[in-house]
């Protein structure tokens, strides 16, 4: 009777649901790599103002970094969309995403134990969280990634079941 269930957890916990990981990594993907495009972009045509948000938060080369985090944020958000190089790029996005709340959103992080909805709420929270996201369980089926592995004839290596 317990390898009959043994059995039927299995089916249902490993069999099925690691089914929809690429699914739901791929929705993750679109839309998380979309926004982020978009708010890279919308960093890059109005630079002046992010330098002097950047300026006004105290951040060191404020010119210097909002190039970059307008870049990161703009290719990083393109190649999640994409599927392509996603762990590699997220390795950025994730040291970007916490110097952003260590610097524009401290009050959230320092108040994390008393109020975790300013935490949750604040603005780097969602890509932070996908990001960590793709970067553990990689971009899934449905990207560049997996298919430049099977074009290079080696089959993606198989998931360690919990």
């Amino acid at each position: 009777m317990i390898a009959k269930l043994d059995r039927w957890y299995d089916l249902a916990t490993t069999r099925i649901f690691d089914r929809l990981r690429s699914p739901l990594l791929l929705a993750l993907r679109l839309i998380f790599g979309w926004g982020l495009f978009q708010t890279g972009k919308g960093k890059l045509e109005n630079i002046d103002r992010f330098i002097d948000f950047l300026t006004h938060l105290h951040i060191p080369m404020p010119v210097a970094n909002a190039y970059f985090v307008a870049s990161l944020e703009c290719v990083g958000g393109l190649l999640l969309l994409l599927g392509l190089a996603s762990r590699l790029i997220c390795i950025p996005l994730v040291i970007n995403f916490i110097v952003a709340y260590l610097t524009a959103d401290l009050d959230a992080v320092k108040g994390f134990f008393k109020d975790q909805d300013a935490f949750t709420n604040a603005a780097p929270f969602l890509y932070l969280l996908v990001s960590l996201i793709v970067l553990a369980f990689g971009p899934g089926l449905f990207s560049l990634d997996a298919l430049i592995t099977w074009l290079r004839g080696r089959s993606p290596r198989p998931r360690a079941s919990a």
